[in-house]
C-alpha cells in the first residue's frame, strides 16, 4: 500500500454510492448512512444531470430522478447537503462532462455557509476521456473538454488543496468489457494525458499531483484483482518519478478508490450477489485501496434499496473488524503467485502505455478510436463466451433458476422515482418562474454571456461557472452556453463482428433471415451503454438483416425521423436505464405522429416483470431481458416476423 502501516493506522474508507429520487431524498439517505457510521458519503446523479442536461428537457423526461438524484439549481445543491458537515467530512462526486459546473454548485454552497474553501475535502470524477472511451456520457469535443479539466486541477491546487478534483477511472472502462490488463493501461494512459496538459498549462507537478486520485473495478478474478491494484501503484510511481520527475513522495502515489463489479451481479437469484460483492471487497482489501464502495445486490434491478444498501455497508464493516485482514500491512506480500502476477502486470501494461504515448498519447488514441475498438473486440468476445457458457455464471448459464425472483420492493421504489420525477419537474419549473419574475433573469443571462465570453479565452473559466451559478444558472443553461463556443462530441461507430463458434453457428443458420428486413438499431434517450447495442447489431447482420444504427443520444422525435427516412421494418431499442413505461410510450406515441404504425418495435435490457404485459399494451412488439439464450429468441422472433409468421 502507500502507508507504511496501512490498515493498522488507517482503515479505507467505507463509501456508499447514494443518489435517489430529489435532492431531499438524497439528503435523508446520507442523514441515515452516516448514523450507520459510514465515513465517506458518494453522490450519484442521474443521468440528465450527468449529461448536462435540465430536467424538463423532453429527452430527460424518463431519466429524471431514476437512476439517481437530479440537480438541476444551486438551490438542489444546498438541499442535497442540508445539514451535512461537508467541512467535516470528504464528499465524492460521480460527475464528468458536466464536473466542472456540479464543483462550482459545490463551492457555491460552502461559499454561502461561509466554510473556508481550504476546509473541503472529497473527489469528483472528471475524467473526460474516460467517458470517450467507454461510459458515453461526453459533452464537448476532446480539446475543450481536456481544457475544462486543466482548469479544474489548476484552480483546485490554488484554492481547495484537500480536493481532488480528478479520479481517473478504470470503473467504467472495466464495465464497458475491457479485461483487467487492459483497465489498468488505459487508466494510467489517461493520467498520463492529464498530467502533460497540466505541465503544459505551465503547473508544477508537484503542486497537483497529490491531488490526483484513481478508481478502479474489482472483478470476479479474485487474485487478479489484488495484483491489478498492486502493480497500479508500481507503474504510477515509476511513471511520476521517471516521465515527469515528481519529487513529492505523494505525488507518486496511486491513491485508490475501489468499487465491486456491477457487471458481475445477476439478476437471477440476486442475493447470490451479496456473496460476489463479499469475495470482490476482500481483494479490493488485500489490494491496498484507500476507500471502497461495495455494490447492493438489488442493483441490477436499480438503485439501491434501503435494505440492500445496509447490507453493501455491513459487508465492509465486518471484512474491517471480523477478520483480521487489517492487523497486517500486506498479508500477501511476498507470496510467489501474486508477486509474479503484479510483475506480469506491470510489464504488459508499461507496454500498452507506451504504445499509446506513441500514437501521441490518450486523447490522439481516443481521436483514432484505438481503445474503443480495443475494448469492443474483448467484450465482444467474454460476452459470446459466457453465453456458451464457457464462463461460468452461477444462476446465469449454470444452475439456472425456474424463474427470476425480483428483489422486494420494487413496485414501492418505482412508485417513489415517479413521485420525484413530478416533483423535480414542479420544483424547476417554480425556479424558473421565481427568477422570471424577480428579474434576476437579467443577471443570469449577462453570466452566461460572460461563460461564452471566457470560453474563448485562455483563462481559468472556474470563477466564471461558480458566479453563474450563484446568478440563478441552471445546470444545463452552463453547460448550453459552453456547447455554444465549444460544440458537441459525436462518436464513430465501432463494429466488432462475433467469433464463429459452433454454438452461434447453429443459432444464425436456423434462423437465417431469408425474407429482407431493416432494422434500426438504437439506445434509450442518453442512455451510453453501448455494449450491448454493437453484440445486437452484428448478430442481426449475421442473421441477413440490413442494420442501420444512427449513435447515442438520441430523442424519441429524432429517432421516430430517421425511421421515416431509412423506411425501416423493425425498430430495437435497449434500454439499461430509467423508467423503460415512460420512455416506449413516448417512443410509440412519436412513431405514430410520424405515420410509422406498421414499424416493429422491439425492447431488450432490464425490465421488471410487471411491466412486460403493460409494454405490449403500449405497442411494443416483443421485449427480451437479459439472460442467458436472449439472441437465439430475438432470432426467432425476427425469423418469424420475416417469414410473415410472427
Amino acid at each position: 500500500g502507500i502507508y507504511p502501516e496501512m490498515y493498522r493506522k488507517k482503515k479505507w474508507t467505507v463509501r456508499l454510492f447514494c443518489g435517489h429520487g430529489t435532492p431531499s431524498d438524497t439528503n435523508g439517505l446520507f442523514k441515515m448512512f452516516l448514523a450507520e457510521n459510514a465515513t465517506g458519503l458518494s453522490t450519484a446523479f442521474d443521468l440528465p444531470t450527468l449529461m448536462g442536461r435540465d430536467s424538463d428537457e423532453p429527452i430527460c423526461r424518463s431519466s429524471v430522478c431514476w437512476d439517481g438524484v437530479a440537480i438541476d439549481t444551486l438551490r438542489d445543491m444546498e438541499n442535497l447537503f442540508d445539514g451535512i458537515p461537508i467541512d467535516k467530512i470528504t464528499i465524492s462526486m460521480t460527475s464528468s462532462g458536466p464536473a466542472a459546473v456540479i464543483l462550482a454548485m459545490y463551492i457555491a454552497v460552502a461559499k454561502k455557509r461561509n466554510i473556508p474553501l481550504e476546509k473541503l475535502g472529497g473527489t469528483i470524477q472528471t475524467d473526460i476521456l474516460k467517458e470517450f472511451i467507454a461510459q458515453k456520457e461526453w459533452l464537448f469535443p476532446v480539446e475543450p473538454s481536456m481544457r475544462l479539466v486543466i482548469d479544474m486541477i489548476e484552480f483546485t491546487a490554488l484554492n481547495i488543496p484537500k480536493w481532488n478534483p480528478i479520479s481517473i477511472s478504470g470503473y467504467h472502462i472495466r464495465e464497458a468489457g475491457a479485461t483487467a490488463k487492459q483497465e489498468l493501461a488505459f487508466t494510467l494512459a489517461n493520467g498520463v494525458a492529464y498530467v502533460r496538459e497540466a505541465i503544459n498549462r505551465g503547473l508544477n507537478v508537484d503542486d497537483f499531483a497529490p491531488q490526483l486520485s484513481f478508481f478502479f473495478d474489482i472483478h470476479n478474478n479474485f487474485f487478479e484483482e489484488i495484483a491489478k491494484l498492486r502493480a497500479a501503484r508500481r507503474l504510477w510511481a515509476h511513471i511520476m518519478r521517471g516521465w515527469f520527475g515528481a519529487q513529492n513522495p505523494k505525488s507518486q502515489w496511486c491513491r485508490m478508490h475501489v468499487q465491486t463489479a456491477g457487471c458481475s451481479l445477476t439478476r437471477q437469484e440476486p442475493l447470490n450477489n451479496i456473496a460476489r460483492v463479499a469475495i470482490q471487497a476482500l481483494a479490493g482489501a488485500l489490494g491496498g485501496a484507500q476507500s471502497m464502495h461495495t455494490n447492493s445486490y438489488d442493483e441490477v434491478f436499480l438503485t439501491p434499496t434501503e435494505k440492500a444498501a445496509r447490507v453493501a455497508v455491513r459487508t465492509q464493516q465486518i471484512i474491517q473488524l471480523e477478520t483480521g485482514i487489517c492487523d497486517v500491512a500486506d498479508p500477501l506480500g511476498g507470496a510467489y503467485f501474486v508477486e509474479a502476477l503484479t510483475d506480469e502486470f506491470f510489464e504488459e501494461c508499461m507496454t500498452e502505455i507506451e504504445k499509446i504515448e506513441r500514437m501521441g498519447g490518450m486523447a490522439e488514441a481516443v481521436k483514432l478510436g484505438y481503445p474503443q475498438r480495443a475494448i469492443q473486440e474483448v467484450s465482444t468476445d467474454h460476452d459470446q463466451d459466457i453465453d456458451a457458457g464457457k464462463i461460468p455464471v452461477v444462476g446465469h448459464n449454470i444452475h439456472v433458476p425456474e424463474k427470476i425472483e425480483e428483489p422486494e420492493g420494487i413496485e414501492e421504489e418505482l412508485a417513489l422515482r415517479q413521485r420525484a420525477r413530478e416533483e423535480q419537474f414542479a420544483r424547476l419549473a417554480a425556479f424558473k418562474h421565481e427568477r422570471l419574475i424577480s428579474g434576476k433573469i437579467f443577471d443570469t443571462d449577462a453570466a452566461l454571456d460572460e461563460v461564452r465570453r471566457m470560453a474563448r479565452t485562455n483563462q481559468n473559466i472556474m470563477p466564471f461557472l461558480i458566479n453563474a451559478v450563484e446568478k440563478g444558472a441552471t445546470l444545463g443553461e452552463v453547460v448550453s452556453a459552453l456547447k455554444d463556443v465549444w460544440g458537441v462530441y459525436k462518436d464513430e461507430a465501432v463494429f466488432i463482428p462475433r467469433k464463429n463458434y459452433e454454438d452461434r453457428r447453429e443459432v444464425v443458420e436456423k434462423f437465417r433471415l431469408k425474407n429482407h428486413l431493416r432494422i434500426l438499431v438504437a439506445k434509450n434517450d442518453l442512455d451510453g451503454h453501448d455494449r450491448p447495442i454493437f453484440i445486437l447489431a452484428s448478430f442481426l447482420r449475421d442473421l441477413g438483416a440490413e442494420v442501420i444504427y444512427p449513435g447515442l443520444h438520441l430523442s424519441c422525435e429524432e429517432l421516430a425521423k430517421i425511421a421515416s427516412q431509412e423506411d425501416i421494418d423493425v425498430l430495437c431499442v435497449s434500454t439499461h436505464t430509467g423508467d423503460v413505461l415512460n420512455y416506449f410510450e413516448r417512443l410509440v406515441s412519436e412513431l405514430r405522429l410520424a405515420g410509422l404504425d406498421g414499424v416493429k418495435i422491439i425492447g431488450g435490457g432490464i425490465i421488471r416483470e410487471s411491466e412486460e404485459k403493460q409494454l405490449k399494451a403500449l405497442g411494443v412488439s416483443a421485449f427480451f431481458p437479459s439472460e442467458k439464450g436472449v439472441l437465439e429468441k430475438a432470432a426467432k422472433f425476427l425469423k418469424e416476423l420475416a417469414d410473415g409468421t410472427g
